[in-house]
């Protein structure tokens, strides 16, 4: 018997790898943190499967409904929304099952991070402009390593994605615009692969405006950097036809390999 943890991505369901997927299909338990999980993503689960929503459950009793699953000989599909190692609150629960001796395993997911790139058709890393991106959440009920406040972290000037921090927004406002300036460019994405989803665009200058506007308290991504409205960037060196590395040999023909099937 295994729990495996599977990341869901952000909500869209045909956002999830096909090993979570299969895994769904085929567990006899499933636990999903209905919150944040759609239920359309647990569409093509086994007739018969055991679906609890696990929102309003405690930890302990999680674990209990593993450990019965254990004796019963079940997997189990442990089902979290993004990717269970950025903010999963996986790691208490795997903590549990070692010390009980249940097996587990993980299976990684879309982030919202990658999700809201895609949804904004921007690249959180370009040539000449950064190539750092910066996960991080904003001090709420859990507290922030002081050498992780968000002044210092914006002290590099990298491409900020800032979890869990839209009820502080103006805060994060107030900390950002030493570093980055009033006119730096921001984007809000809330639930993003949900029907409902939104993305506000702006600057450090307007966007807290935008946010109460659109009355968004919850569940959205912050993303900061000049990356999201860049004034100009350098061509990335990977396909440039002056620059040879072990696929593509400086004088060669340029001939396409392709692919016999």
């Amino acid at each position: 018997m295994t729990v495996f943890f599977i990341g869901a991505g952000p909500g869209d369901p045909e956002l999830m790898t096909v090993k979570g997927l299969r895994l769904i299909k085929r567990c006899p338990v499933i636990l999903y943190a209905g919150s944040l999980v759609p239920v359309e993503i647990l569409g093509e689960a086994a007739e018969g499967a055991d679906v609890i929503d696990t929102a309003s459950m405690s930890l302990d009793a999680i674990i209990a409904r593993m450990k019965q699953a254990h004796a019963d000989g079940q997997d189990v599909a442990r089902v979290h929304s993004g990717d269970p190692s950025i903010y999963g609150a996986v790691g208490e629960q795997m903590r549990r099952l070692d010390a009980l001796g249940i097996a587990c395993e993980v299976v990684p997911g879309v982030t919202s991070t990658s999700a809201s790139s895609a949804a904004l058709k921007r690249e959180l890393t370009l040539s000449g402009v950064t190539q750092t991106v910066i996960m991080t959440r904003f001090a709420g009920k859990t507290p922030m390593p002081e050498r992780e406040n968000l002044d210092a972290l914006a002290r590099h000037g990298a491409t900020l994605a800032i979890h869990l921090g839209i009820t502080r927004i103006h805060r994060i406002v107030e900390t950002l615009i030493p570093h980055y300036g009033a006119e730096a460019p921001v984007a809000v994405c809330y639930r993003v692969g949900w029907p409902d989803e939104q993305h506000l665009v702006g600057t450090l200058s307007n966007i807290v405006e935008q946010v109460r506007a659109a009355k968004i308290t919850r569940t959205a991504l912050i993303l900061v950097g000049e990356v999201l409205d860049p004034q100009d960037f350098r061509d990335s060196y990977l396909y440039d036809a002056d620059q040879a590395h072990i696929y593509r040999p400086k004088f060669s023909t340029q001939t396409p390999r392709r692919v016999k099937r």
